[in-house]
């Protein structure tokens, strides 16, 4: 067996998650009380990638998974022994260790803003300090990949998708999940075929170059490749002349092979040069053969900022194969999710706690809270909430909050519904919910984008700020505690 079937997943994790556990261990022996507390911990990030107006919530399923299947092997334990840090006592208790806690998330798929909790962990101690590293890992990767797929998605303006990417991921990993995150953002297919095969996604694909350069010449590559493929023949046309030769060889061969068979051309695929200019030359030429139904694909180093252009000045393209700027989010490639505590509960009290910063963005949100979506009369969001916990609010009446950057201002909520955003994915370290189709996660995140959030917090360039507002209650617990530990 290689280490890469043996890895445990459990012990992706920074060493310092082991050391505070074990410290946390020892205390707790000492103090028995201690090993009844609970604490929370807050997953949220701080800026939407690309200078977005928001982001897409991916990865949580594989958290779940990873949650319910922790565990040390023998050989982990063994590992922690050599390195010489641990107790025997601690050791031990990793032989039989399970995660007893809760999690809370926002559903895979959400559209999600900045310095919200779009997952908290209510668990022992122990339990919410170990799983931060792959928690982060999923969540920061796949989030950015979502993201990033949904604004090619949105540049592409209902033309297809399909992820490109696997060959220019990180790593395996990166390309497999890469794709699921793609699929969640918008795209329609990928050209990985582990992750069609993992994910029930749709694969696609046509030619290598190396297959045309194989063959003596490119008419009997494209002859060669209808006859095998005749019902989904795409020619990669731009292998040694788009316009003099790989478009004619492309039209003869539709004439000659496909035709004769009842079957039709299905598309050609441009991968360098002039997109705009050759796709619309491309167009030109197919449809002065009668062949306005074979599509045009581009390929290329592509991202929503060259889709953009390239169909603002009138590109004739039908779908966009996207690669290395889409797996690897190359633009803007860190989401920045952090994993924060916000609360201990110890001998029946509930003691927030607070990161203070000189760095505004930094200071975090104190407390277990809940996070709401407040809608205007027609369904669009107009704000998210924070408030306790604990607290019971009434959207049938004006409700007060506090805007926190303009906390001086007298504002309500007038004729607004609101719907919570986070529900239990895992009760007692095992999962609420079946996992959900990654094609209904598609559909919630189109559904949300065109019902819910408003066109102007879409704009790639200067988007509309989604509001973050508090209830009077939250803020003023949160300004009590920065006044409690200003220096």
């Amino acid at each position: 067996m290689s280490q890469f079937e043996k890895r445990n997943i459990t012990m992706l994790m920074d060493l310092y998650e082991m050391t505070m556990a074990n410290g946390y261990f020892l205390y707790q022996q000492q103090n028995p009380k201690a090993a009844e507390e609970r604490v929370c911990f807050d997953v949220f990030y701080r800026r939407n990638p690309d200078g977005g107006g928001f982001s897409i919530f991916a990865g949580l399923e594989q958290v779940v998974e990873y949650i319910e299947n922790l565990h040390f092997d023998e050989e982990d334990i063994a590992y922690f022994r050599n390195l010489g840090l641990f107790s025997e006592e601690f050791l031990a208790f990793l032989k039989d260790y399970r995660f007893s806690g809760d999690v809370y998330a926002f559903p895979e798929g959400t559209v999600m803003y900045p310095n919200e909790p779009v997952m908290t962990i209510h668990a022992p101690l122990i339990d919410a300090q170990i799983v931060e590293t792959e928690i982060l890992a999923q969540i920061n990767h796949q989030s950015l990949i979502a993201t990033k797929a949904q604004r090619i998605v949105r540049a592409a303006k209902g033309r297809g998708v399909s992820d490109f990417g696997a060959r220019r991921a990180h790593n395996n990993d990166a390309a497999v999940y890469g794709a699921r995150a793609a699929y969640i953002g918008g795209a329609g297919s990928t050209a990985t075929v582990l992750a069609g095969q993992l994910f029930d996604i749709p694969v696609s694909g046509t030619m290598a170059h190396s297959w045309v350069m194989y063959f003596d010449d490119e008419y009997t590559a494209f002859e060669r490749y209808a006859r095998t493929y005749p019902d989904a023949a795409v020619f990669l046309v731009d292998t040694y002349d788009v316009l003099h030769s790989g478009v004619p060889n492309a039209i003869k061969v539709a004439k000659e092979v496909l035709e004769p068979m009842g079957k039709r051309l299905k598309g050609v695929r441009l991968d360098s040069g002039d997109l705009a200019y050759l796709s619309k030359k491309v167009r030109k030429m197919l449809d002065e053969a009668g062949m306005e139904d074979c599509g045009i694909i581009a390929s290329n180093s592509l991202d929503e900022y060259t889709i953009s252009s390239i169909l603002g000045q009138g590109g004739c393209f039908n779908a966009f194969g996207v690669g290395e700027r889409l797996i690897t989010a190359k633009n803007d490639p860190v989401f920045g999710a952090v994993y924060k505590i916000s609360e201990v509960e110890r001998e029946g009290e509930h003691l927030p706690k607070i990161k203070v910063s000189e760095t505004v963005e930094k200071i975090t949100n104190p407390g277990r809270k809940k996070v709401y979506r407040v809608f205007d009369e027609n369904g669009r969001a107009i704000a998210d909430l924070l408030a306790k916990a604990d607290e019971q609010l009434d959207f049938t009446q004006p409700l007060r909050y506090v805007d926190p950057e303009k906390p001086w201002k007298n504002r309500f909520f007038t004729g607004c519904t609101a719907k919570e955003l986070q529900v239990p994915v895992i009760i007692g370290g095992k999962r609420v919910d079946a996992p959900a189709k990654l094609s209904d996660l598609q559909v919630y995140v189109r559904h949300q984008l065109s019902e819910e959030i408003w066109e102007e917090e879409q704009r790639f360039e200067n988007p509309h700020k989604h509001y973050l507002d508090m209830t009077p209650e939250y803020y003023e617990m949160k300004m009590d505690l920065l006044e409690k530990y200003q220096c």
